[in-house]
């Protein structure tokens, strides 16, 4: 796939088959994410990676009590109340795998560093047919020191960018962009 081509047909996807995803795949996308520019070559990020998926429904059930016990503090979400309310919702889709980026918080490129790795591991993932999702809704619980102390995380780490990967169910939805909000361009 051209990359012009993988950038803009590239969607977030939340409908996902429920085949598993090689190891060697999953390898090969998180070496395509270390390719990416980082402040001073500091290259900041680390890997977890979650396939287990009883391991990632609990998760997700942990996410959801989380963020419907942070509802008087985050009222901005309280459109999603009846979803974390729903016991069949998944805030990861069902995807196969989980891939949480995390970065040495006291590097001050770190969070744009991983987020560009982030791009380069769902980019990617897109080439070989892969579809990801970004899930917001799992920062509260996977960036808790009690989250990072099961993970054998060091403690300066910080979840920039967690990521879903699975084979997307069909159809891809079609996108579009608005014009380019220029604000000035000085000659």
């Amino acid at each position: 796939m051209e990359l012009i081509t993988a950038i803009k047909t590239r969607r977030s996807i939340r409908n996902y088959k429920p085949d598993p995803m090689p190891e060697d795949v999953v390898k090969e996308l998180l070496g395509m994410a270390i390719w990416a520019p980082s402040g001073m070559n500091s290259q900041p990020w680390s890997f977890v990676v979650i396939e287990n998926q009883e391991y990632l429904k609990s998760l997700s059930d942990r996410c959801k009590d989380f963020l419907l016990s942070s509802l008087d503090r985050m009222p901005i979400l309280e459109r999603y109340r009846s979803y974390f309310s729903d016991p069949e919702t998944s805030i990861f889709y069902h995807a196969p795998v989980l891939v949480l980026i995390y970065g040495d918080k006291n590097l001050f490129t770190s969070t744009t560093d991983c987020s560009m790795a982030a791009l380069n591991l769902m980019l990617s993932a897109w080439d070989r047919g892969i579809g990801s999702c970004w899930i917001g809704f799992s920062y509260g619980i996977c960036n808790s020191p009690e989250f990072k102390e099961e993970f054998h995380l060091p403690e300066n780490h910080q979840l920039v960018a967690p990521i879903i990967l699975g084979y997307p169910q069909e159809p891809i939805p079609q996108g579009d962009r608005k014009e380019v909000p220029l604000l000035y361009w000085m000659k």
